[in-house]
């Protein structure tokens, strides 16, 4: 990286922090930090649920997958589109009807008190674990690109380059401040930021390599066989069907996206906000994944896990690099968001004022929320800094929490759809699923070294050569069993449907029917983003003359986007404020 690479990544972090700061003032109660007040807008909720589930890793293991195997990574990740979809049609109105503060609220109506308690400190753990880990592999890659002199303080002796536990702690820190200072807001208008910055990165990056590559028929003829094949290299059509149940149990139920439910104003705009999600990841996983793909072609041969980094260095111009660099924060970043605002008002609605202070005045609330944050905060950057040292319970844990998120997130769903279930299934569901999970994945070569069994053993050597297929088996067919078998069994109607039930009868008299004032400030934030953006890119021009015809055409394009955003924004305006004298004079 080069001195104006890191003034670019610089700009971005203090950008962000910048939006946190401004937010800070909506914050005024618990409603606020934690649901947006009910006010975000559809289409800022679909792209924060969008970048929600990206981080570091998301390069990583996706571009390997893409580097090594081909068009089935693009595969894999248009099946989050279509969960998207479906979640959209099936849940995301029902959660926002439900008018509760928090998803885990949900879980104590629905199941009972037991069963909250098992969703909380279980994805509490898991969920913070497996984001530290996601810090860590971010800091691991950054810090191969970010050599420092001699002289700085940052520098790590061995490799020459910016310490990672520095950059764990910058990065970390930058996270949780603008959580902690604006709420659900800031993690859903840097999300929108975030979005932009990703994606101009990887155009930026695809349309460098095709102007780099002479001879691409010659390329795409060269290409491994089957690297253009739906499924290969052990993902079968099996798999696909499975990991796009997986992801719709995630995105209908996972705390983090059925807050973003919450946070908009009507079933509707849940919908919409869902469909805009599934939409996007039904497009951009060919545009993402385009790098990796097109430079395994160019560049056989090289560690796929570098895939995607090498890929950018091979092209990007000075200044861009860095502009990469604040990509693949923000993918990490609005994971990091997400986790701790989701899980701070939890700790503060359904553990804090629950528990300890249930007469707690909202200026209370929102101190003890912003405590919860920067708490799990901390433990998280402490977590990733001690990754190395976890002696590998750090895999053992990410490989636990795969087996846990369907069996914890498909009662959820059924729940919401179903009036049978009740608490019961739930335990059963998890303590199942989870006891023969660790059987399988860990237990099988001991159970055959003891017992003697060959049917253990072709067992474990169908599991080792399948772990794909194994995971679907325990993670998605599983769950969908045991849940059939309780539904079936179950008569009449759980105590918990008719709580919710309830529950959402109390808030219809509440929604407003009448216009409501727009709020334009998401989208100006956006339209200035576009500006400044496009500014930048135009600004690298003087220093990399070799790539001053993309870098003014993108430039242009992004100011364009800004412009006509800005413009659309005062329309919409004007045309409310004339409805809604309209109405007034009726």
């Amino acid at each position: 990286m080069t001195a104006l690479d890191y003034v670019v990544l610089a700009a971005y972090l203090t950008g962000t922090l910048s939006v946190g700061l401004y937010f800070a003032r909506r914050n005024k109660t618990t409603t606020d930090m934690f649901t947006a007040g009910g006010g975000s807008p559809w289409w800022v909720t679909g792209l924060s649920s969008f970048m929600t589930m990206f981080s570091a890793g998301t390069f990583v293991i996706w571009g390997s997958i893409a580097y090594t195997h081909g068009i089935v990574a693009v595969a894999i990740n248009m099946t989050y589109g279509i969960a998207a979809l479906a979640a959209g049609f099936l849940v995301a109105g029902k959660w926002n009807a439900l008018g509760v503060r928090t998803p885990a609220e949900y879980v104590e109506l629905r199941f009972g008190r037991s069963a909250l308690q098992l969703y909380t400190w279980t994805l509490i753990v898991f969920r913070i674990v497996t984001t530290a880990v996601a810090l860590y592999a971010l800091a691991v890659i950054v810090a191969a690109i970010m050599p420092l002199a001699e002289s700085s303080p940052f520098r790590d002796a061995t490799t020459g380059n910016i310490s990672i536990v520095a950059l764990i702690i910058v990065f970390g820190l930058v996270a949780v401040f603008y959580t902690l200072v604006g709420g659900l807001w800031a993690v859903l208008m840097t999300d929108v930021l975030q979005f932009i910055i990703l994606n101009l990165s990887v155009l930026f990056i695809i349309v460098l390599t095709f102007l780099k590559i002479d001879d691409f028929g010659g390329l795409l003829a060269s290409a491994p066989d089957g690297f253009f094949d739906l499924v290969s290299g052990g993902y079968t059509y099996f798999f696909l069907v499975g990991w796009c149940l997986s992801q719709f149990f995630m995105i209908g139920a996972e705390w983090a996206f059925v807050q973003r439910s919450l946070s908009v104003s009507s079933p509707v705009d849940a919908r919409k906000a869902n469909y805009l999600f599934g939409a996007l990841y039904l497009v951009s996983p060919v545009l993402w994944l385009a790098p990796p793909l097109m430079f395994r072609l160019t560049h056989p041969g090289v560690d796929p896990e570098q895939a995607y980094i090498l890929a950018g260095q091979w092209v990007l111009p000075a200044g861009a690099v860095g502009l990469m660099v604040a990509a693949m924060f923000s993918a990490t970043a609005s994971m990091i968001s997400s986790q701790l605002n989701v899980f701070a008002s939890v700790l503060t609605n359904d553990v804090y004022r629950e528990f300890f202070n249930p007469s707690a005045k909202e200026r209370t609330l929102v101190v003890a929320g912003r405590t919860f944050t920067g708490l799990l905060g901390l433990i998280l950057v402490v977590l990733a800094i001690a990754v190395p040292q976890l002696g590998g319970a750090e895999r053992v844990i990410i490989s636990l929490s795969s087996l846990v998120a369907g069996p914890l997130m498909a009662p959820s769903i059924w729940g919401l759809l179903g009036r049978r279930i009740d608490g019961r299934a739930v335990w059963a569901t998890a303590l199942i699923c989870l006891g023969l999970g660790v059987v399988v994945k860990f237990g099988l070569g001991y159970l055959n070294a003891v017992t003697g069994f060959l049917w253990l053993d072709d067992v474990h050597s169908w599991v080792s050569n399948n772990p794909q297929t194994a995971d679907m088996l325990l993670g998605v067919v599983l769950p969908i069993i045991i849940l059939s078998t309780a539904h079936s069994v179950s008569a009449g109607v759980a105590p918990g449907w008719e709580r919710i039930g309830s529950c959402a009868e109390s808030v219809l008299p509440t929604r407003q029917k009448s216009l409501k004032p727009i709020d334009t400030t998401p989208a100006l934030v956006v339209a200035i983003a576009l500006l400044i953006c496009g500014s930048t890119l135009l600004l690298l021009i003087p220093f990399n003359q070799s790539a001053a015809l993309p870098l003014g055409i993108l430039g242009a394009i992004v100011i364009g986007i800004g412009f006509t955003t800005h413009f659309f924004i005062r329309r919409s305006a004007g045309e409310f404020h004339s409805r809604l004298s309209g109405q007034r004079n009726l």
